[in-house]
């Protein structure tokens, strides 16, 4: 997902897209392992957030943003450093 912020300019459909495909193949990995049922129904419903930023006819980087947050916000570590990642102060 951070890489994917870099590539929300028109240009970068294509990088955009394979961004995204990554994304959305490791979300299915990690739902594949996920021992603890509540976390996977979460990042089901992450995935699915992410699975309409790849089908969109364009990108929009207020969706994308809260995506990312969303994800960060699914453990106590990445929480932390959401200011740093995304550019927020505060939440």
């Amino acid at each position: 997902m951070n890489r994917a912020s870099k590539l929300l300019g028109p240009e970068d459909g294509q990088r955009l897209r394979a961004s995204y495909e990554r994304v959305l193949a490791l979300a299915d990995l990690t739902i594949q392992v996920s021992g603890r049922r509540s976390l996977r129904g979460e990042l089901l419903r992450w995935r699915d957030l992410t699975a309409g930023l790849y089908v969109a006819s364009r990108p929009v980087p207020r969706v994308h943003g809260a995506a990312f947050r969303a994800l960060l916000q699914l453990h106590p570590d990445a929480w932390r450093k959401l200011p740093y990642v995304t550019g927020a102060a505060t939440f």
